[in-house]
């Protein structure tokens, strides 16, 4: 059967936050035709989403219908979310920046491995990407948060509670200020169109009023403006050298909507943004850019050490619980006997132990007046979490391998493996050890009680499987995301980390991705 040919300058391929980065940024420096190609659905309208959110409130409802594609699924992987905006529809906006010593791990610690860039060269796209996606913060001790310029807006309001458990916090001597979240605190146009202020309602996994950042609104403007094509439901399946050349040509993909119908996307330039899953896998199936032997390999992220805290004082929880405080004491030095331990420090407060109960502590039924009296006993005083992401460098052997089985046209599917260094593994215990430790020295000088901890076994905000380097070699990506076997193929954003870090990896993401979409854009 005859294919059906689409073709632009530039064809992106995933519909995420890092693709919406690189679209706009080639938008505004270039008058190349850009083509975004997403698998996954169009998202729900921001028209719709005070109704979505009623509903999600009154009946439990996901207010995301058509999020994923059921057989586009990767045992090991985070979220398997794909559609228009992806992961980001449902994130919760956090977007604090790494310290400069994230990219200099081997040079100051003697472990794990530098990136090929430094934090002076993210610096301009971090501001960027916090001016793009309308960042609500303040600057931390200028020793400890590094920064150029100010926010684009000032820090969301502490709550009452967060306030009381700032001045908690910092009595032991670790700064806590607000965590940056992108979100519109006041009125802000947006480059993207004007966008709601942020009411904290509390609902942010659906924001009725377009106050916190979803991709979506980004390919909406850019749409309107005739600065893209967006072709959803359209899944790439490979990617095809052109005859004789190492340069791609063109990529395979199936209409979801006319599967029998071949379509051939034709393009100068490939962005590959589909995220440390989907970018490595389509270069894997395709048979590209592995002549260094590491595609797929060291996937990263880290993990995190949680506690909950009885206070001897009373919060009010309820109001805009996911604001959070956040130090970056222990990213930006190593305080402890010489081994390697670098972790962000984030608290909130909570309802753990404050809820309606049905039995007491003996196990003795409550019901009517005692379950009452019981329950305002309890919320007397008032509770806090406490969090610590912890980096953890990744082995070769964190990759993914396509023996996740096959989807319905027959393509092999990936499988994520996290492996830690042999390095991280062997400190493993005595970070979270001294994790712990810490959460009671703040407890000790702030009061309170540690009612329990534990070990998030996930690795969160992964990145990796087409690391940067400066050598081919050892590394599948140049520092601008080219891979090294096929000058006109770039892999943005997660994919290309070396580490990650100790902190939400969104913004880093996002900043790498208008970075590497410079050099798109100059050829």
């Amino acid at each position: 059967m005859r294919a059906r040919v689409e073709s632009a300058d530039v064809v992106i391929v995933g519909g995420g936050i890092t693709a919406a980065m690189a679209a706009w940024k080639l938008a505004e420096t270039t008058t190349r035709s850009i083509l975004v190609v997403e698998a996954g659905d169009r998202t729900v309208p921001l028209g719709e989403r005070r109704t979505r959110r009623r509903r999600y409130l009154d009946y439990g409802e996901n207010p995301w219908t058509r999020d994923h594609l059921d057989d586009m699924a990767a045992p090991g992987q985070m979220s398997r979310s794909m559609g228009v905006g992806g992961q980001a529809m449902h994130w919760g906006g956090a977007v604090p920046r790494f310290t400069p010593e994230d990219f200099r791990i081997r040079s100051l610690y003697g472990l794990g491995d530098d990136w090929p860039i430094g934090f002076d060269d993210l610096e301009a796209y971090y501001t960027e990407a916090e001016e793009k996606m309308g960042v609500a913060g303040e600057q931390g001790p200028p020793e400890l948060d590094h920064r150029a310029s100010p926010y684009p807006m000032p820090s969301v309001p502490l709550s009452e509670s967060l306030e009381r458990l700032q001045e908690w916090a910092q009595r032991g001597g670790t700064p806590f200020w607000a965590n940056p979240v992108a979100r519109v605190i006041q009125p802000y146009q947006a480059p993207d169109g004007s966008r709601g202020v942020c009411r904290r309602c509390d609902t942010c996994n659906i924001c009725p009023v377009g106050a916190k950042y979803t991709p979506d609104l980004t390919f909406d403007w850019l749409e309107a403006t005739g600065r893209i094509r967006l072709l959803p439901r359209h899944l790439v399946r490979r990617l095809e050298l052109g005859p004789g050349s190492d340069r791609v040509a063109a990529a395979v993909a199936v209409d979801r909507d006319a599967p029998d119908v071949p379509v051939v996307l034709e393009g100068k330039q490939f962005v590959l943004a589909g995220g440390y899953t989907w970018a490595p896998w389509l270069l894997m199936v395709s048979g590209l850019a592995d002549s260094s032997g590491l595609l797929g390999r060291f996937l990263n992220g880290h993990r995190n050490v949680q506690a909950f805290v009885d206070l001897d004082f009373p919060l009010y929880p309820g109001e805009y619980g996911n604001h959070s405080l956040l130090s970056k004491r222990f990213q930006s030095r190593v305080e402890n006997d010489g081994r390697y331990v670098r972790h962000d420090f984030r608290v909130w407060d909570s309802t753990s132990g404050r809820q309606p109960r049905l039995r007491d502590d003996e196990g003795r039924m409550l019901l009517g007046d005692a379950l009452l009296a019981d329950w305002r006993q309890r919320a007397g005083t008032g509770a806090a979490r406490l969090r610590a992401y912890y980096d953890v460098l990744p082995h070769r052997d964190s990759r993914i391998e396509l023996d996740g089985g096959t989807n319905r046209w027959g393509d092999p599917l990936p499988r994520l493996r996290f492996r830690d260094a042999d390095d991280s593994a062997d400190l493993r215990a005595h970070t979270e050890d001294l994790i712990r430790r810490r959460f009671l020295d703040l407890v000790g000088a702030g009061g309170g009680r540690i009612m329990r901890t534990f070990v998030d076994e996930t690795q969160d905000h992964p990145g990796g499987g087409a690391r940067m380097g400066d050598d081919p070699g050892a590394s599948v990506v140049d520092s601008f995301g080219r891979c090294w076997d096929h000058e006109n193929v770039f892999v943005v954003g997660a994919p290309t980390m070396v580490t990650g870090g100790c902190a939400n990896g969104t913004l880093t993401f996002c900043a790498l991705t208008l970075r590497q979409a410079e050099e798109v854009a100059r050829g």
